[in-house]
């Protein structure tokens, strides 16, 4: 399994758990927020970098 593919499985664990502790609004929350933030704190060449990367996979 890629590392990829084990994220990806950890990130629906935790939403999964999150919905069944949290009220629905407040698991959205923190499953949007959480990413939107981190990608908020790079700096605008990791940005870039990371658009760059996201556009070579999708043409894949």
């Amino acid at each position: 399994m890629s590392t990829q593919a084990k994220v990806a499985v950890g990130g629906v664990a935790v939403g999964v758990i999150l919905l069944w502790l949290l009220p629905f609004w407040a698991a959205l929350l923190v499953m949007i927020g959480v990413p939107a933030v981190a990608y908020l704190t790079l700096d605008s060449s990791q940005r870039r970098r990371l658009r760059r990367v996201s556009r070579k996979q999708i043409g894949r």
